[in-house]
């Protein structure tokens, strides 16, 4: 037990991975984390990006990509709460790559501030979706 940690990732469409993990990663506010069993106890945000998972199991990483959210490290749980989160196997590339598109047509027609920083926030989502869909499809 004191060499894994507990993860939970959920999101608002229910639990996206609950299982015994070794270290994560993931896209912090300010910067990448590493978090290993026994970490200091935090709360922070997370950017639209992947959360790579080291299985205990069978020492797979498992990644989930999310679209922003917040981290809670707990002795012996992490717990990461995203706006949205899609395991990085049923990642699309090609929808992925359709809805930056649309986002950018968006931001083109945007007819105010509103429309545009929702287009934005759309835009930023889909393009780390997709990058993080390409490094991860490389290994």
């Amino acid at each position: 037990m004191a060499n894994t940690i507990h993860v939970d990732v959920v999101s608002t469409e229910g639990s996206i991975f609950s299982g015994e993990a070794t270290f994560v990663a993931l896209p912090g506010e300010s910067g990448e984390l590493g978090i290993l069993p026994r970490h200091t106890p935090l709360i922070t945000r997370i950017k639209p990006g992947a959360v790579r998972i080291v299985r205990a199991d069978n020492g797979e990483e498992e990644f989930v990509f999310v679209a922003g959210g917040i981290l809670e490290v707990q002795p012996g749980t992490v717990t990461v709460l995203a706006d949205t989160a899609i395991r990085g196997h049923d990642l699309d590339e090609a929808k992925a790559t359709e809805a930056r598109k649309l986002a950018e047509e968006a931001m083109r027609n945007a007819s105010s501030d509103v429309d545009l920083a929702k287009a934005q926030s759309e835009f930023a989502s889909m393009a780390a979706q997709i990058a993080a869909l390409r490094k991860f499809r490389k290994k």
